[in-house]
């Protein structure tokens, strides 16, 4: 009911703005109401262009509302609260800094003595500590705190708000201490917690709260005193608030964590068994979770698993297997948004490479496998798993266009009520999870639909070694491993004699290596790190695949997870006389995920001569050096592909990114040449260097490309990702595979113009044989081919620098 009423007011503010023309005087009346309704159908219904629409009336309000204006720091606050609401959606920062700029407008209209006043300090405090939170400038902290004061000055005992700003003053002092170390902070900290707890009486909605945060804070007291009374009473505490929040309620999960992290804290101190075994009954109860999970649901079972192994406990695998369930929940109502990767991947961190290695310890190699894939590359699976099955799920019929609209519709509303702090959030996540469980079960009784959203199981993931065994390469905090997974038989452990501590220091030290390859010196120390790379990794996998019949010249697939996806797997070897390097061995290929593999592999192919080929070659991009072989490495391209297959090109002036992507929608086959920026701070944004500006990844995500087949990015740094995240895989040639290329080519590290035209050149004419047709699948033994026939011609970085990635 609330949707049509929203939508009638909606419409008649429209009908009210039309009528009235500009000048009228009850104009920015209809015009703010159609704002504030817009805003609050947003909250409703998730549409963008609501909250955008509304954004743009409040502007219009406020420029008919003068400085003098008495309603104008109302509008201030609108625009704000309007633009923090488009921040938590998209991350866009700048939305941030204009609320902080406008609720600080709003302040300086509210004097001291104005009714409203607090309100602004309040919300002027929360948005800098926001800001504080997202980008770590202290300023901003310690400016949230004077704000809190003072509007803690203007509520007296008697305020109904007093218990609130007193936790708001001291969660931003914990903040600070944890930054500076200053007890002072802390211990006032707890004392404004007991002052807020002392005006919450038994039965209050919010007294749970309060005896969490002060239970928190006793506890960090507790770290750095060593004072036991203080963690005693942070377990009463915390025993006391858990009696407040039935299984169910949304905030059960953060105080069953902090009960349990206490009581293994009293445990280390006292070695009562009692406490250890209380400490994981608490943890056992998340895997009762009655909705889907929060962020602080999936940081609870995070907390959970790491206890479990560093304390040796039976629940340990139980514990990962909840936590990465709790991922994919995440996952599948979150949107697409930059923002929210940052959100999931700060939170997954090594959960799924951890969940692997304590699998493979357990003995329990296809778990290892499921969880591993559960785990990674979770902005790609947003879109793989959830964004393309609903897409098939629109495409079904008219009861499945419905169900998808449904089912995005509960995914926003509950996204919402986890942002949301009212008094009745516990009771609206409750209902709003039935209705979302509801959807989903009415889409998986469709058929082709029974496995929506639900993780896949190793029998399907094994169909990803049809063509050859698929190698995963894992470093994990408790070991690292290999495992081979074949078509169908199972998986073989593979240990490897290394740790991630050596893995990383390994990786870091061939990145700096490749940011000065030309040398001969470098030369010396590329061998020197390969034949290490051979030893400790490569071999011993070599060596079981060898026992286990896997011909030599038989292709293979590297699926390396954390800091192994930096190194170049397939280029190790001994480099001695008279014995084989990797590449003399097998044909390598690149997956990020085994369900990649799969999806590129059950891809519809049609015959070649209803594809198109596209050339895009950029030697003059706007603010970037000149490529002075892009024409001739387009000519040779050309040269093999015409006589095969429908070819256009597009070079310099033509080569713009609105072109660049209006020629993907219309051909399947790319070569593209040109200056490859990646950028491993903000991944989103690493792009092509096109004539008038960058073809970034975040412009790629937005396609959706049919029947892509193949893709030779012949650009520096294109497997280069985000170094926070190296099992994110977000980087050029992985947004290429995901968005239905079925076979890339792209570098590890910087590529040289010639080099690059003469490999190119040798690459297509090993692709195209005999039968004049083009085949996707052939691209890893043409590159292989290609490589091999200019070792002698040209320096050995520059032979290993480009992988196949896919089928």
């Amino acid at each position: 009911m609330g949707q049509w009423s929203s939508s009638f007011v909606s419409l008649a503010c429209r009908v009210a703005l039309q009528l009235g023309p500009p000048g009228h005087s009850l104009r920015t009346f209809f015009i703010n109401k159609l704002a504030l309704n817009l805003h609050d159908r947003f909250q409703q219904r998730g549409i963008m262009s609501d909250l955008d629409e509304a954004i743009e009336l409040h502007r219009a309000v406020l420029l008919l509302r003068p400085l003098d204006h008495s309603e104008r720091s109302s509008s201030l606050n609108n625009l704000a609260n309007s633009l923090q609401d488009r921040f938590l959606q998209r991350g866009i920062v700048s939305d941030l800094d204009e609320a902080i700029e406008l609720h600080r407008a709003a302040l300086s209209l509210r004097p001291p003595g104005h009714s409203d006043r607090y309100v602004s300090l309040n919300n002027l405090a929360n948005r800098l500590r926001d800001r504080f939170l997202q980008r770590g400038i202290m300023s901003d902290l310690d400016e949230a705190i004077e704000l809190h004061r003072a509007a803690l000055l203007l509520c007296p005992s008697s305020h109904s708000d007093r218990p609130v700003s007193l936790n708001h003053l001291a969660l931003s002092l914990q903040d600070r201490f944890r930054q500076r170390g200053i007890m002072s902070d802390l211990d006032e900290a707890i004392e404004l917690h007991r002052a807020a707890l002392l005006l919450l009486p038994s039965g209050h909605s919010t007294r749970s709260v309060s005896l969490n945060h002060l239970a928190l804070s006793l506890q960090d007291r507790f770290r750095h005193r060593g004072i036991m009374s203080d963690l005693d009473e942070a377990i009463e505490l915390n025993r006391a608030a858990l009696l407040l929040l039935p299984p169910g309620h949304s905030a059960r999960s953060s105080s069953l964590n902090h009960l349990a992290l206490s009581l293994q804290d009293r445990f280390r101190q006292r070695g009562v068994q009692s406490d250890y075994d209380e400490a994981f009954s608490s943890y056992s109860q998340l895997s009762h979770l009655s909705h889907p999970a929060s962020r602080t649901d999936l940081s609870a079972a995070k907390s959970w698993a790491a206890s479990a192994y560093v304390l040796d406990h039976p629940s340990v695998l139980l514990a990962y297997q909840v936590a990465l369930k709790f991922l994919d929940q995440r996952v599948a109502f979150l949107s697409s948004s930059c923002r929210h990767f940052d959100v999931i991947s700060e939170a997954v961190s090594s959960l799924a490479t951890d969940a692997f290695s304590c699998s493979v310890r357990r003995d329990e190699l296809t778990t290892a496998v499921e969880l591993l894939e559960q785990g990674r590359s979770v902005f790609w699976t947003r879109l793989a798993r959830f964004r393309t099955p609903l897409d098939e799920l629109s495409g079904s019929g008219d009861i499945g266009t419905a169900l998808a609209e449904e089912f995005k519709r509960s995914s926003f509303c509950l996204r919402s009520a986890f942002h949301q702090y009212t008094e009745d959030r516990s009771l609206r996540i409750q209902q709003l999870t039935m209705q979302w469980d509801d959807v989903i079960t009415r889409i998986r009784m469709l058929p082709d639909f029974s496995r929506f959203l639900l993780p896949p199981l190793f029998s399907d993931l094994q169909k990803a070694a049809e063509h050859g065994p698929v190698i995963i390469v894992n470093a994990s905090q408790y070991g690292c491993d290999a495992l081979i997974v074949r078509n169908a038989e199972d998986p073989v452990h593979v240990p490897l004699d290394i740790t991630q501590a050596e893995v990383f220091e390994f990786s870091s030290d061939f990145h700096a290596l490749s940011e000065r390859f030309g040398s001969s010196d470098n030369q010396l120390k590329l061998v020197g790190m390969l034949r290490k790379l051979w030893n400790d990794v490569v071999d011993p996998v070599v060596q079981v695949l060898r026992e286990s019949n896997v011909c030599p010249g038989s292709r293979i697939w590297w699926c390396p997870t954390a800091e192994f996806t930096l190194l170049p797997l397939h280029a190790a070897g001994p480099y001695e006389r008279k014995k084989k390097n990797m590449s003399d061995i097998y044909i390598s290929s690149y997956t990020p995920t085994l369900t990649t593999l799969i999806r590129a592999r059950q891809q519809i192919s049609r015959d070649a001569s209803s594809q198109h080929f596209v050339a895009i070659g950029q030697g003059n991009p706007v603010n970037g050096r000149e490529l002075k072989c892009v024409a001739p490495e387009l000519a040779a391209v050309a040269e093999h592909v015409t006589p095969v297959v429908s070819f256009t090109s597009l070079e310099d002036a033509s080569a713009t990114v609105e072109n660049a992507l209006d020629a993907l929608d219309h051909n399947q086959w790319l070569h593209l040449a040109c200056h490859g920026m990646p950028n491993q701070r903000e991944p989103f944004d690493s792009s092509f260097a096109m004539r008038d500006g960058p073809l970034m990844i975040k412009d790629i995500i937005r396609s959706n490309w049919q029947n892509s087949q193949f893709a030779f990015l012949s650009a520096c740094h294109t497997t280069v990702g985000d170094e926070k995240s190296p099992d994110e895989s977000i980087h050029l040639a992985a947004a290429m595979q995901f968005c239905g290329f079925r076979s890339v080519i792209g570098s590890m590290w910087s590529v040289e113009d010639e080099v690059a035209r003469q490999i190119v050149s040798a690459f297509y004419g090993n692709l195209i044989d005999d039968s004049k047709r083009l085949d996707c699948t052939r691209a890893a033994v043409a590159l292989h081919k290609a490589v091999k026939s200019l070792r002698k011609k040209i320096p050995l970085e520059q032979q290993i620098v480009f992988v196949h990635i896919g089928v």
